[in-house]
């Protein structure tokens, strides 16, 4: 039996220790041994003060630097978010992408992709919950090569729970597909998927153990954005719709 669609994953936002970093900053300050003043000495209070002067500004300019660093990054990964949500609004879905469409789409990902703070998804609770498929180069998903009236036309779906290592996929208008699906881990971002059952129309149960593999990697994962590459070498990128969304065992 054909997969009526294909599973895709995705990337745990990790926010830094700021109150250990500013300990390791106050560190760099060596504050000199502090002079005993004699009445009308103050050469020596003088060339202590400078000291700690000449420290003080290095201090926070070094703060300061690291700092706008961090705010810096944030930013920029909000506008690569920006820029890849503005790429792929006019595509349908990936239905409508031209090989330039693909490419600059691509070529945005893997940006966002180099700087994933989730280092192993898998073991994130960001990954719990339902997601819309906004984006793929999944021909199996977007059946391009039927007229569109024998396509799936409303919102894809996809859900994922972590502490059961289960996954389902709902198609919505015209058809109503459902499957579902265990999750191997083979790594902290690799997944094995093995598809258990389909319902055509969303009611008609078909019983499906091991008639569909494959291999996912989640790249990117934050609260409301997912990207996933197939091990086909399809692309896949979802959003948060409902994190409390649970999938059936």
């Amino acid at each position: 039996m054909a997969i009526p669609f294909s599973i895709a994953l995705a990337p745990l936002y990790s926010g830094a220790d700021h109150s250990s970093l500013t300990a390791k900053l106050s560190s760099r300050i060596i504050l000199p041994a502090s002079p005993k003043l004699h009445s009308g000495s103050t050469s020596t209070f003088h060339c202590w003060s400078e000291s700690l002067k000449e420290q003080v500004p290095q201090y926070w300019k070094w703060r300061t630097r690291v700092s706008f660093s961090f705010l810096s990054r944030s930013q920029d990964v909000e506008s690569l978010k920006d820029e890849l949500l503005e790429a792929i609004a006019p595509l349908d879905r990936g239905a409508n992408a031209t090989p330039e469409d693909q490419k600059l789409v691509d070529q945005i990902a893997r940006k966002l992709e180099a700087v994933n703070k989730v280092k192993e998804p898998l073991k994130s609770s960001l990954l719990n919950g339902q997601w819309e498929l906004l984006y793929t180069t999944s021909e199996s998903i977007l059946q391009t090569r039927r007229p569109k009236v024998f396509r799936p036309n409303g919102k894809i779906y996809q859900a994922i729970n972590v502490d059961t290592l289960r996954a389902q996929n709902m198609e919505t208008w015209p058809f109503f597909n459902q499957a579902t699906a265990n999750l191997v881990p083979i790594n902290a971002k690799r997944v094995a998927v093995k598809f258990d059952s389909f319902k055509i129309a969303g009611v008609i149960p078909i019983n499906a153990r091991g008639s569909g593999r494959g291999q996912i990697e989640i790249t990117y994962l934050d609260e409301d954005l997912r990207i996933t590459r197939g091990n086909q070498g399809n692309l896949f990128i979802l959003r948060m719709v409902d994190p409390s969304y649970r999938v059936p065992i």
